[in-house]
């Protein structure tokens, strides 16, 4: 039996996270960096760090919860 996916354990990439709080994704990585907006580090080759928010996170900041 495959494990159901929690909705709120989704990962979002940083287009999606732009596009929900409709800002520019380099403001969402200026709120990575500054540690305002909490995101998993994805490994990398590039020369840009990959990172992944969580669905919670995003829910959490747009109804104000801490």
């Amino acid at each position: 039996m495959v494990p159901t996916e929690n909705k709120e354990d989704h990962l979002l990439t940083i287009a999606e996270v732009a596009k929900r709080l409709r800002v520019d994704a380099t403001t969402v990585r200026r709120w990575i960096n500054s540690g305002t907006l909490e995101a998993v580090s994805l490994p990398h080759l590039n020369k840009r760090q990959s990172y992944r928010v969580k669905q919670s996170t995003i829910s959490a900041l747009l109804s104000g919860e801490k």
